[in-house]
C-alpha cells in the first residue's frame, strides 16, 4: 500500500547570495516521513509553475512551513510598514488559495509558524506585525545566538481549551513549546478558532471552524524533535492518520463544529 503524499510548501533562498533555490528544512521531511508515515514532497512556491488544482491532485495533504518572510499585509487589509519585515509574494500567491481550497475539500493541512499565520490570514484573520511591542506581551522571537538545540528549546507553556481538538490529540491541557516567531494573530475573524494561548495571551494553536478535514496549526515549531517530543509526536501522528483517511477514502477527519 503506497504512502500518502504530503506537499511541503517551500521557501525561496539564495545560495551564496546568487543562486536561487526552493527549499524546506530537513526536520520537516523527517517529521512527515518518520512520524506521520507519509512521503514528503517539497513544493516550489512559483505561481507560474504550479496550480492549486494540480497540487491537490498530486498530494493528499500539505504542510505549510515556517519561513523568515511574512505574509504581506495587503492580504489582510493592512498597510505595509517597516515592522512587517520581509515578504514573499510568490509564496502568498500559492499558499493562501491552496489553504482555502483544501479547507473547502476537506483535504488535510497543518500550518507551522508562518504557515500558522497563512492559515489564519487565508481564513480572514489579521496579524500584529511585531507582538513584542504590544503592552504585556513577551518576546517570542528566536534567540539571536546559540546552537539549534538552544534556539529550539522549550520556552513557555501553551494552555489549550478543555476538550478542544488539541487537548484531545495531545492528551493534556497544558503543553511546553518552543517559540521562534515575531508576528501573531490580531483578530481571528469568523473562521479561525484559537484553541491555545501562551501565558501572555498570544494565540498559539488554531483550527478552522467547520472544516471537514484536519486544520490544526501551531505558532510554535513541532517539527523540531518530532520523533521524541511528547507534544510534537501525537500531533504529527494525528496529521498522518488524517492524510491516510483522505487518501483511502475513509471517514473524513472532523475536529469540531
Amino acid at each position: 500500500m503506497s504512502r500518502p503524499v504530503v506537499g511541503i510548501i517551500g521557501n525561496s533562498y539564495l545560495i551564496n547570495d546568487e543562486y536561487p533555490v526552493h527549499a524546506a528544512g530537513k526536520m520537516n521531511t523527517e517529521a512527515l516521513a518518520c512520524v506521520c508515515g507519509v512521503m514528503p514532497l517539497i513544493i516550489p512556491t512559483e505561481p507560474e509553475a504550479v496550480t492549486v488544482s494540480e497540487l491537490m491532485a498530486v498530494c493528499d495533504g500539505f504542510l505549510f512551513t515556517g519561513g523568515r518572510p511574512n505574509v504581506h499585509p495587503d492580504e489582510y487589509g493592512e498597510a505595509e510598514t517597516a515592522a512587517h519585515g520581509d515578504f514573499d509574494r510568490c509564496r502568498d500567491a500559492v499558499a493562501l488559495p491552496l489553504i482555502r481550497a483544501c479547507v473547502d475539500a476537506g483535504q488535510p493541512i497543518i500550518g507551522i509558524c508562518r504557515g500558522f499565520q497563512e492559515v489564519a490570514v487565508a481564513m480572514g484573520a489579521t496579524l500584529h506585525p511585531e507582538i513584542r511591542e504590544l503592552a504585556g506581551r513577551d518576546n517570542h522571537r528566536m534567540p539571536p545566538d546559540g546552537t539549534l538545540v538552544e534556539k529550539f528549546a522549550l520556552r513557555h507553556i501553551v494552555t489549550l481549551t478543555a476538550d478542544g481538538p488539541f487537548h484531545k490529540v495531545l492528551g493534556s491541557q497544558e503543553v511546553m513549546t518552543n517559540s521562534l516567531h515575531g508576528q501573531g494573530i490580531m483578530n481571528a475573524g469568523p473562521r479561525i478558532v484559537v484553541d491555545g494561548y501562551a501565558p501572555d495571551g498570544t494565540p498559539e494553536a488554531i483550527y478552522v471552524k467547520g472544516a471537514a478535514g484536519f486544520t490544526l496549526s501551531t505558532q510554535w515549531h513541532p517539527e523540531w524533535n518530532a520523533q521524541h517530543d511528547p507534544v510534537s509526536r501525537p500531533l504529527f501522528e494525528a496529521f498522518g492518520d488524517a492524510c491516510r483517511a483522505f487518501k483511502f477514502g475513509r471517514s473524513a477527519y472532523r475536529q469540531t463544529a
